[in-house]
């Protein structure tokens, strides 16, 4: 006997590490369209469609559906297409889905991204309420709001809208039907797969503090809120969505952490990070990506070396406050203070004697500030 499967798409060398895409209530596997094409360079991408969405047959689930019916077709999918293990990012629902994988299929998922989705959808009334109209008058209702429930005002996507209008009306409510069921927030303590949170600032359907309550409750979950974007996040701002995600499925992020912590100390990365706002997010990721997660991680110079360029660097440009940061990451790398003293001498001849003055007193500052500590 042939199982039915969820209609997908597959993209990418068949080689690369997989990577499973869900799409959110309404839409098909279309709303990766502008994200899916650039993840495939370094995976094997597969999207699918919801029961009844796309080209999905609308019998695969019924009245009384579950989130965890649904995360039982995605595997089913995976298993038929010969992928054990595999990262994972889906959208609302389809974050849902994700969710509760990570919760209930652990061995399964590498990695988790969750776009504008909830760990309870705001509770079962108003989904119970939309499957009833559904399944009474249809979708047409529905389809003539989705831009102001899915986008800032002026923005569409035309195709998405219509997917929207021509879905099942009865699959369509049974994914209703699950989204009035889930409430995964008593589980999300267990999930223990590096997860990544992306809201949108300007989502109404499931706002931020939908997704800064997942990323509170679970270990070591990262959030990014991407300012403009509504509930369809990867279809308005696909730029911004792909960047959170190669970062954090590449893993570039987590390791450039890593040696953030290690060269600048617990301490300080965690006073940065307690200062992040929503305006200073995108920087602070980019700086973990970029200036830990690529060049401090570069094997070609040791971490001795780097701290004696970055010392003579920011004498040459006069930045004493991360002059300061960075005397002390020297000392962390093993440099002692005769070595800095060397390294601040050599600024003298090359950089000039007022800009090496003033950095021999932050060091000497700095040095004493150590010594006052360990004593």
């Amino acid at each position: 006997m042939t199982h039915k499967l969820l209609n997908h798409r597959a993209e990418g060398p068949p080689t690369a590490p997989p990577l499973l895409l869900g799409p959110s209530l309404g839409t098909s596997y279309a709303i990766w369209d502008k994200v899916a094409p650039e993840l495939s360079i370094t995976h094997r991408v597969v999207r699918w469609d919801l029961p009844g969405h796309g080209g999905s047959p609308a019998d695969l689930i019924g009245p009384g559906a579950t989130v965890a019916e649904l995360a039982g077709l995605v595997l089913a999918l995976a298993d038929s297409l010969g992928i054990e293990r595999f990262a994972y990012a889906g959208v609302s629902l389809g974050g849902a889905v994700g969710l509760h994988l990570a919760v209930h299929h652990s061995e399964r998922i590498s990695s988790l991204a969750v776009i504008c989705a909830s760990a309870h959808f705001s509770g079962a009334k108003p989904w119970q309420e939309r499957a009833e109209l559904v399944r009474r008058e249809g979708l047409g209702t529905l389809a003539a709001t989705a831009d102001s429930r899915w986008f800032t005002p002026g923005f569409t996507v035309p195709e998405l809208v219509a997917d929207h209008r021509n879905a099942d009306p009865g699959a369509y409510a049974a994914c209703c039907d699950a989204l009035a069921a889930f409430d995964i927030r008593d589980r999300l303590t267990s999930i223990a797969v590096p997860t990544l949170l992306i809201a949108g600032r300007e989502d109404p359907a499931t706002p931020p503090a939908h997704l800064r309550e997942i990323t509170d409750a679970v270990p070591g979950a990262a959030l990014v809120e991407i300012p403009g974007a509504s509930h369809l996040a990867p279809a308005q701002c696909p730029e911004a969505v792909l960047t959170a995600l190669r970062a954090h499925f590449s893993g570039v992020a987590r390791r450039g952490m890593e040696v953030r912590r290690q060269v600048l100390g617990d301490e300080h990365v965690d006073r940065a990070q307690a200062r992040q706002t929503p305006f200073t997010a995108r920087f602070q990721d980019f700086i973990s990506r970029y200036a830990w997660g690529e060049i401090w991680t570069d094997p070609t110079l040791s971490r001795r070396e780097r701290s004696m360029i970055t010392l003579t660097a920011l004498v040459a440009h006069g930045h004493y406050d991360e002059l300061a940061m960075h005397v002390r990451a020297a000392r962390r790398n093993g440099l002692t203070p005769e070595e800095i003293g060397a390294v601040l001498l050599q600024t003298a001849v090359y950089c000039g004697v007022p800009a090496a003055n003033s950095a021999f007193a932050v060091a000497q500052r700095v040095l004493a500030e150590e010594d006052a500590e360990g004593a």
